[in-house]
């Protein structure tokens, strides 16, 4: 019956028996570890136990943990589970609502509070209900009625442009803070030893987030909500475009909604609770997660014939004519994972950097340093050093997920497309667009499509209805610098 997230433990002192127990999904982070004397150890971080306990692992979410039965249970059994494809048809009126709920629902506080706005789709959504509905809540007694939202990234970065839009088509109090690369390069330990993980991806978007929650803190504000487990329940990431039927479409939301805790759940719990810094997810609400999951799949689908992009449902039932949540473009812009958003120079940077601080060598012995989930490439490499020096047990390292991805997919959907199962960078920009009818190509045939941007070391094709050739140049409209990744 428990609704919101949670992480606890109940001792009952009648009989001297304890349960734990996480939520559905996982936003709060939780760890289970057993001492040398059997004692059984339970903790928010992994870094409390790793010191006294041999072995550890994650709570897993949606679980209970009961001492008289010695072991878990999942309390949380709903129908998608089991991965069968559903065939409630698309409601978008219902959708609507049930979002509006979850957003209402988490706009119970007692302290100042805001709004997240990378100026994509669920940030924004968020912000425009959150915006709407505010005037009725008992918090704006509290804090009053002006909204203030929140948007980090490098100077000129595609999010910072976004967010002031629809900041400024919302009304909010807006706040824009800028980083360097060097910025990010200078906190990657410090969002190591947070987030306790050593995944690519999550510390690709971790870092700035990081630095973005430090500031929001410093101004007062002490929860904020965001849009995380959208892409995960409808199919958002570039990626699920070339799912080759609804069937593995479904699956593959299933398989992402469950290992949401250990990416994106993960990724904003510890970022902001580093500062001391609420979260609050409302498209991971239950009762939203049970209308989307619901619904046949097939109405997920990217469909060009029928003017269906990623996540086309959100899109549709937010699109009212009469009293617009958000600009039209707004509401239809292309999908960015956040480590693009921010700028798209953050990731080369990154390589960049990695590049000088991982040697040839190194990587060639790679295999014999970190037989399990052994990096592939050098940044990579870089991540698992810092990690295994702050966490070195066996325990830890097995907490990380591991395998072949692109633009966040899981390593099954690797399988969709022969191209991608050569690629050892998890970055989105293996997607060209909207438009794309097929991936972007690691070779001499790659295309740019529609109006997408396609990122090639540090060149871009903008517009690009060109043909890219394997050394970078690009025989139509649009420039590229350097040779095609």
């Amino acid at each position: 019956m428990l609704d919101g997230v949670f992480a606890f433990v109940l001792y009952d002192t009648r009989n001297n028996t304890y349960m734990a127990a996480r939520d559905a999904i996982g936003v709060n982070p939780l760890y289970i570890g057993w001492g040398s004397d059997g004692a059984v150890w339970i903790a928010s971080e992994m870094k409390a136990l790793h010191d006294d306990c041999p072995k550890f692992e994650l709570f897993p979410p949606g679980h209970l943990y009961s001492s008289a039965a010695g072991g878990f249970r999942r309390w949380y059994n709903p129908e998608w589970f089991a991965e069968l494809v559903p065939a409630t048809p698309y409601q978008p009126l219902v959708l609507r609502e049930a979002f509006e709920k979850a957003v209402i629902k988490r706009l119970m506080t007692d302290v100042p509070f805001g709004v997240l706005l990378s100026g994509g789709l669920d940030s924004s959504l968020v912000a425009s209900v959150t915006k709407r509905h505010l005037i009725e809540t008992e918090a704006a007694k509290k804090f009053g009625t002006e909204l203030h939202s929140f948007v980090v990234g490098l100077e000129n970065s595609p999010d910072l442009k976004a967010a002031r839009e629809v900041a400024d088509f919302l009304g909010t109090i807006h706040h824009e803070f800028h980083f360097t690369v060097q910025d990010g390069i200078d906190a990657i330990e410090e969002v190591i030893y947070h987030n306790e993980t050593y995944d690519v991806t999550t510390i690709r978007a971790s870092t700035p987030m990081f630095l973005m929650a430090r500031k929001i803190k410093a101004l007062g504000v002490k929860m904020v909500l965001s849009g995380e487990g959208s892409d995960e329940l409808l199919g958002g990431y570039l990626y699920f475009h070339f799912a080759p039927n609804k069937e593995e479409f479904h699956k593959e939301t299933c398989r992402k909604v469950k290992a949401l805790h250990q990416y994106d759940c993960l990724r904003a719990n510890k970022a902001t609770s580093a500062w001391g810094l609420e979260v609050r997810v409302p498209f991971l609400d239950k009762e939203f997660i049970d209308v989307a999951m619901s619904m046949d799949p097939e109405w997920k689908l990217y469909d060009t014939d029928l003017g269906r992009i990623e996540k086309w449902v959100m899109r549709k039932a937010f699109d009212d004519e009469e009293e617009p949540y958000l600009p039209k473009h707004i509401l239809y812009r292309q999908k960015e994972q956040f480590s693009d958003g921010v700028g798209y120079s953050w990731i080369d940077g990154l390589k960049a950097f990695t590049e000088q601080q991982v040697t040839d060598g190194m990587m060639k012995n790679a295999a014999e340093v970190f037989p399990y989930n052994t990096p592939i490439n050098k940044e990579a490499y870089y991540y698992r050093m810092i990690f295994e020096r702050l966490y070195p047990q066996e325990s830890a390292s097995e907490t990380v997920p591991w395998g072949p991805s692109i633009a966040c997919s899981t390593p099954a959907a690797i399988e969709w497309v022969a191209q991608w199962k050569a690629s050892n960078d998890p970055s989105g920009r293996l997607i060209a667009s909207h438009n794309s009818a097929t991936p972007a190509h690691t070779d001499a045939a790659a295309h740019a499509k529609g109006n997408g941007k396609v990122q090639n070391g540090n060149g871009k094709v903008a517009n690009g209805n060109g043909h890219i050739n394997g050394n970078g140049k690009v025989t139509a409209n649009g420039k590229a610098n350097g040779a095609l990744e």
